[in-house]
């Protein structure tokens, strides 16, 4: 009976029917003898926890781990022990504590050899290859895949090697091995189907899709998402049906069917919302961000990019995602353009004289932030903060932009209020709260007396001062209604009379530095 129980708990585990597996699993642990078990009991509190990672509920996973730990423990079972640490290190994997995890894996694999058992050494192999493959060392990762492979087929474990397949396939795709790739999920899809492991017929139909998409095979692509959301349909498994809908948004996004496209990104991001999948929700947006920026509906592309951003930012904060950065090195490689153009657009489409001028902005802000040791994402969002920091110009009158002569009181109070009007659109499109501080404060002077919030020193955020500096001096260099533009050294000098109570000193000290030593001819 209760080997029965522990075969039919295993089969609904590989079919993806956890609830159906937890209970066989809980049913023969209550089955055990007082007296004990310490290996059926270290390897179903094992296979357990394997069904909460699954299900992504990892912290009550990490607690059946941690038992079966130290039931194996008990019992001196050095392969039970080495198989619950293999677990608990693909959760700190999952969390993304790279470090944390390679030391487990490392100390589970010192275990396994001296058990002698190779199927632990093997997954262990085929983890540090997905390390690897985390790190930009998609070469090394391969040959860790095709070790584990080669060590899954001597022991003849099928099951396990269509996930060495699998994960070979995406390697092979990041290379752009096409026709490898292929051989790999090829064999995966007939080993799983053969083996009756649905869930990996369905992941594997997943990768396909993305696959044929980049070698804009769509047709392939979208008989492979058909199969792979059949698979989840019948597994009732909503997360991979939601990113089936995903690769469908996709596939008609390339193919130009916007309004498919729309309704499959919004079917993602509904199911992916009530899923809580936050990872999902962030790619839908991204995805679903390209189409409106492609038809045009670039504010709601801006939208969409803002808070897909925000998502991946507090995933990397909590360590939630293993390949984060290189999921934000994508949004950054289409946000940045994409602010850029829109920005433009906006703020420099009411007054020729301003053509040009934010990205002049920009370009001086970043160099400068570079130049105090600004690095990284603290970087990039000065930069998208000067591409919109006029951003509020769109609520200041024609007339009075353009006006050649001074501006009367009445004049300069519209101009002051374009900053908090700027504001107040840059936190209606999510812009990330590193941003709109530079487009509300940029007119601050570091002795009170700029506006709107009347700050002092540095009270004034960083952002803001930098792009402060950037501003006045693109302002003065370029040409105006009222005046010609002045050279470089007559700006430095009329900003120099100010500085003390317009300017941060050390920043203005450092941006002089530079323009003496040619520090943005490059």
């Amino acid at each position: 009976m209760l080997q029965t129980l522990i075969e039919s708990g295993r089969e609904a585990q590989r079919t993806g029917a956890w609830d159906e597996a937890l209970a066989h699993y809980e049913t023969a642990l209550a089955m055990i003898p007082e007296e004990g078990d310490p290996k059926r009991t270290a390897d179903l509190l094992r296979w357990a926890g394997m069904v909460h990672a699954e299900r992504g509920g990892l912290d009550e996973a990490v607690k059946q781990f941690e038992a079966s730990r130290v039931a194996a423990e008990s019992g001196k079972l050095k392969e039970q022990v080495a198989a619950a640490l293999l677990c608990l290190a693909n959760v700190a994997l999952l969390r993304g504590n790279l470090d944390e995890a390679a030391g487990i894996f490392l100390d589970a694999r010192e275990l396994s050899e001296a058990a002698g058992h190779d199927r632990l050494v093997a997954q262990i192999d085929q983890n540090l290859g997905t390390i690897a493959n985390i790190q930009g060392n998609v070469a090394i990762a391969l040959l860790s895949y095709r070790s584990a492979l080669e060590r899954y087929r001597r022991l003849g474990d099928e099951f396990t090697a269509t996930r060495a397949l699998n994960n070979m396939g995406m390697a092979h795709v990041d290379l752009s091995e096409w026709e490898a790739a292929e051989t790999c999920f090829a064999e995966a899809a007939e080993i799983a189907t053969r083996s009756g492991d649905t869930m990996m017929v369905g992941r594997v139909e997943l990768n396909r899709a993305e696959l044929h998409l980049k070698r804009r095979r769509y047709e392939a692509a979208r008989e492979s998402v058909d199969r792979s959301l059949q698979v989840f349909q019948r597994l009732r498994t909503k997360p991979s049906i939601a990113e089936a809908y995903k690769y469908y948004g996709v596939l008609y996004r390339e193919t130009g069917k916007p309004e498919q496209a729309d309704t499959h990104f919004a079917l993602s991001l509904g199911m992916a919302e009530a899923c809580q999948n936050r990872l999902l929700q962030a790619e839908t947006q991204m995805e679903w961000a390209l189409l409106h920026l492609e038809e045009e509906r670039k504010q709601e592309g801006i939208l969409y990019l803002n808070r897909s951003l925000q998502i991946f930012q507090d995933m990397k904060a909590s360590r939630e995602v293993l390949d984060i950065e290189r999921r934000l090195d994508r949004l950054k490689e289409m946000y940045l353009p994409a602010v850029k153009g829109w920005g433009s657009n906006l703020t420099e489409g009411k007054d020729p004289y301003q053509i040009g001028h934010s990205q002049r902005v920009a370009d001086y802000a970043t160099k400068l932030a570079r130049e105090v040791g600004v690095t990284g994402w603290d970087l990039t969002y000065i930069r998208i903060g000067a591409f919109i920091h006029d951003l509020g110009n769109m609520a200041v009158p024609a007339e009075v932009l353009n006006k050649a002569d001074v501006l009367d009181e009445n004049e300069r109070e519209l101009m002051r209020v374009h900053t908090i009007m700027g504001d107040s659109m840059a936190k209606q499109l999510d812009f990330p709260d590193a941003v709109r501080p530079i487009v509300r404060n940029h007119h601050e002077q570091w002795a009170g007396s700029g506006y709107p919030d009347k700050l002092v020193g540095e009270e004034i955020p960083l952002g803001a001062r930098v792009v402060s500096i950037a501003d006045v001096f693109d302002a003065l260099t370029s040409p105006r209604a009222f005046r010609q533009a002045y050279s470089r050294d007559e700006a430095l000098l009329l900003m120099q009379r100010d500085a003390e109570k317009m300017f941060d000193p050390n920043l203005f000290g450092t941006f002089v530095d530079m323009m003496k030593r040619g520090g943005f001819d490059s």
